[in-house]
């Protein structure tokens, strides 16, 4: 059985700015994944668990929202 894990409304506001922020990524973070804290990227690399360490570091919050800025031309 999963614990089941609340996030807080932080976590959902950054979520929804990454979103809403995207074109604005893509100009300086493409391809890389970056971390969002306080509707700031508060971190990024090569793969999600860089860019949630180095948000860690910085900010101390543990609850962090990570995306993927493709650059668009990715192929699935």
């Amino acid at each position: 059985m999963q614990k089941k894990i609340n996030l807080p409304k932080r976590f959902w506001d950054d979520s929804k700015w990454a979103h809403q922020h995207f074109g604005e990524l893509q100009q300086k973070y493409t391809n890389k994944w970056v971390a969002v804290v306080d509707k700031k990227v508060a971190g990024f690399g090569e793969n999600g668990d860089i860019a949630r360490k180095m948000a860690r570091k910085k900010t101390g919050v543990k609850e962090i929202p990570v995306v993927f800025v493709e650059s668009g031309h990715n192929l699935y």
